[in-house]
């Protein structure tokens, strides 16, 4: 076991291992040297779960002009038109550097079944042309085990498991200038909290999925990068827009297992128990209108009909076809009882993406001095009010090789940095773990009936009520027992239900992911533009 000093100087700190924070490494390494933390393993991360693909224009039939113009329509008014232009003329070359270090995508056949060289692309719910590479149906695992080979090939580069960022750096706080410079960081094994000072520090830290009942997201996805940055005072924006995924496998063991957009893109269509298809009721593009319409769509279903699920129908594609395209989602429905090839698949809702996040601009750059995010867990303007299927990845991989330049080129740390080390004080170990847990089950809860798919002024006060006793207990409890992970995450996912709520509040409409009873309608007038918060930024809107 590596057993690191109680400081640790280095370059560049990253905290996050997807496929935003290991592009930056691979760029940043040329140019110093990088330490990416992350709290579990170099896999766990919700790269590695996905399993669509990547969006991007490579068919000489599609254009960029239709990239974007799916993107913005997708995006409930709000997209910057900017970010959206730069990110998908930049995604090509990407992808090409991403197949460069070995990345490998599925690829047309002939007749016979022989692969050709020519890259199949696939559609899903919101674009108007197939676009979409994939490798079979675990394109994130493939992109992430690139990615983390190439990473482990570089010598610059150090990538610390089981470790857990707590804090940031804030120099302003021990007397210095107003800038991040590193982060406080529970070294899991050891139990010790170790002092990472570097010039540039940047969140890659993904979503915060965790923060409802039902959730697509792995385990990590607890909100990390989004409450740290908000306790160190960063800006943040469209913390409301919460993009649950219409379909995972409904089954008591299955763990919200995702059941990726790509079945409707080839077809799938939605029904209900007694086989009646239903999305031709909601949407002129029924079975691949986009992700918050279908997701509304199946909410409304289930609650009318009182049925616990419905089911996404892939039969009428032949028995080779499915277990060839989509192997892994054939293979955990069989696990699970349930033959695609022959029934249709059981599927709910869950929380899959946070399009709102950490504000950047357009080279990852923060609202603090020193602090950078790429991923998820920013707010680049891309999104709007709604992603647009596979435009994460693209998101991320833009965005990590795009931020390098901007922070190779920021000055670095001056002067004699005496940074205290980790001051436990009069903490004392937790002796009553259920006291986490009780907290940890009731927030989950209460944020996937109050402020789930569909929200009401009634529901949202009750929340609002809730969060701030759940705060009040969990901060006394922070502040008197000795971190651990659990402690530490349930502390952020409060954070992060905070500005979700405070968010949802001001937004009194209607707009993409955001549906209230209250306020069915959208309205550009008040409401046409981002909800930006912050530590000492009351929730508000602005226009741009």
């Amino acid at each position: 076991m590596l057993r690191l000093p109680m400081r640790v100087d280095t370059d560049f700190l990253i905290i996050g291992t997807g496929v935003a924070g290991l592009t930056l490494a691979l760029e940043l390494s040329k140019h110093g040297t990088v330490t990416c933390v992350t709290k579990r393993t170099r896999q766990d991360s919700a790269t590695n779960y996905a399993q669509g693909g990547i969006a991007a224009v490579l068919d000489p039939d599609d254009s960029f002009a239709a990239h974007v113009a799916d993107t913005l329509t997708t995006g409930g008014g709000i997209s910057h038109p900017e970010v959206v232009e730069m990110v998908i003329a930049d995604g090509p070359a990407r992808i090409k550097e991403l197949m460069a270090i070995g990345a490998e995508f599925s690829r047309q056949r002939d007749s016979d079944g022989q692969q050709l060289e020519d890259l199949d692309l696939t559609r899903e719910g919101g674009h108007s042309a197939r676009r979409v590479i994939h490798a079979g149906d675990i394109t994130g695992r493939e992109v992430q085990r690139a990615l983390v080979a190439a990473v482990e090939a570089q010598p610059r580069i150090t990538l610390l498991e089981h470790h857990m960022a707590i804090d940031l750096l804030e120099l302003s706080k021990f007397g210095g200038e107003q800038r991040v410079a590193g982060a406080y960081v529970l070294d899991e094994d050891s139990g010790e909290v170790l002092t990472f000072v570097a010039r540039a520090t940047v969140l890659a830290t993904g979503g915060a999925g965790k923060v409802y009942l039902y959730t697509s997201n792995p385990d990590v996805a607890t909100g990390d990068g989004v409450a740290m940055a908000y306790r160190a005072g960063a800006l943040l924006a469209n913390m409301e827009f919460f993009q649950f995924h219409p379909t995972s496998l409904f089954h008591p063991h299955a763990k919200s297992f995702l059941i990726s957009e790509a079945l409707r893109g080839e077809g799938g269509i939605l029904r209900l128990a007694d086989g009646t298809p239903f999305m031709e009721r909601h949407h002129p593009m029924k079975d691949l209108a986009p992700r918050d319409v279908v997701a509304r769509a199946i909410d409304f279903e289930m609650k009318r009909t009182g049925q616990d699920c419905v089911f996404l129908d892939m039969t009428h594609e032949s028995p080779e076809f499915l277990a060839e395209r989509f192997p892994n989602i054939h293979e955990a429905c069989m696990e699970y009882g349930v033959d695609m090839r022959k029934d249709p698949i059981p599927v709910v809702p869950a929380a899959h993406y946070m399009c709102g996040g950490v504000v950047i601009d357009l080279d990852g750059k923060t609202s603090l001095p020193g602090l950078w995010a790429v991923g998820e867990v920013t707010c680049s303007g891309l999104h709007g009010a709604n992603r647009l299927a596979s435009n994460s990845l693209l998101e991320g991989l833009v965005y990590g090789h795009r931020a390098a330049s901007s922070i190779v080129a920021s000055p670095g740390l001056t002067g004699d940095l005496r940074i205290p080390e980790w001051d436990t004080g009069a903490a004392a170990p937790s002796h009553e773990a259920v006291i986490i847990t009780q907290n940890w089950d009731e927030l989950r809860r209460f944020m996937w009936n109050y402020v789930g798919i569909v929200r009401s002024d009634r529901r949202l006060q009750r929340a609002a009520r809730r969060i701030q006793v759940l705060q009040e207990e969990i901060r006394e409890y922070y502040w008197n027992h000795l971190v651990n992970r659990d402690l530490l995450e349930l502390r952020n996912i409060a954070d992060v239900a905070e500005l979700i709520i405070g968010c949802a509040v001001t937004r009194a409409e209607s707009r993409g992911l955001h549906y209230t009873v209250d306020h069915p309608d959208q309205d550009d007038e008040r409401f046409g533009g981002d909800t930006y918060i912050g530590r000492d930024v009351p929730p508000h809107i602005r226009k741009r």
